[in-house]
Formats: C-alpha cells, sequence, structure tokens
C-alpha cells in the first residue's frame, strides 16, 4: 500500500462547554474536550476498573457554530476527523506539543438532559403485580 491514512472516529461525552476563537475575516475555531472511557475487569483484584482518555476536539467555521449552539458539557457525541500535532512556545519560549483532534464530521447522539431523563425513566419503571391479576399464571407473553 504506497498511501497513508490519517482518520480518527470517538464516541464519547463532553468535558465542557464549546470555547469559540472568532477571526476578523470572519471565519472561527471552536475547542472542547471528549472523554472516551475503556473499562475492564482487573484479572488480580476481580474488581472493574475504567480509564478516561481525553481527546481535544477542534472544528472550524460552521461545525463549530453548530456545536457551539446545540452541545454542552455532558453530551455524547460522534467526532470523525484526523490527528494533527502543533508546535507552540511557552511565555519561558519552551517548545510545546498539543495534539489535537481537527473534526471533519461529528453526529449528535444524546444531550446530558435526554440521558437523564432516559436514566430516571429507567429507575421508576415499575412491573406488573401478579397478584393483581389471579387469570396470569404463566410466563407466555400471549
Amino acid at each position: 500500500m504506497s498511501g497513508t491514512l490519517n482518520k480518527v472516529m470517538l464516541i464519547g461525552h463532553l468535558g465542557d462547554e464549546v470555547k469559540m476563537h472568532y477571526f476578523e475575516g470572519g471565519g472561527c475555531v471552536g475547542r472542547f474536550p471528549l472523554a472516551t472511557n475503556e473499562t475492564y475487569t482487573s484479572k488480580q483484584t476481580n474488581e472493574r476498573v475504567t480509564n478516561t482518555e481525553w481527546h481535544n476536539i477542534v472544528l472550524r467555521n460552521k461545525g463549530a457554530e453548530i456545536c457551539e449552539k446545540y452541545l454542552t458539557k455532558g453530551d455524547k457525541v460522534y467526532i470523525e476527523g484526523r490527528i494533527k500535532t502543533r508546535k507552540w512556545q511557552d511565555d519561558s519560549g519552551n517548545d510545546r506539543y498539543s495534539t489535537e483532534i481537527q473534526a471533519t464530521d461529528f453526529t449528535f447522539l444524546t444531550t446530558k438532559k435526554e440521558s437523564e431523563n432516559n436514566e430516571q425513566k429507567t429507575a421508576t419503571k415499575t412491573t406488573p403485580d401478579k397478584a393483581s391479576n389471579p387469570n396470569d399464571n404463566d410466563d407466555l407473553p400471549f
């Protein structure tokens, strides 16, 4: 294979609000952290362990404006893009590096409000009491 590929696909939750930066020419950039989780059971302790990885997401122009308008901290989103490493200098003149995901596509999966409503519905859902219907003696669905 002679070509190369730089493609990232992530599903995670926003760690903060979308921060916008506007330029004189009318363009803009939006940035937000995205958290992805990995959960496994430790063989030594038999406990569930969750590791969170943080990704710096960068969107440009219309995509950034749409995300700023509709996304809030905690929302679940699918991000597709490419990895980009930027080099910059801090206040002391030291070279610093930042790895970011330059988003090219995104899909809103759930909002924080939707997630909370679904959890509340699941927690308050009740099953019918068999004693209330004496004719229902079997587990058949018909």
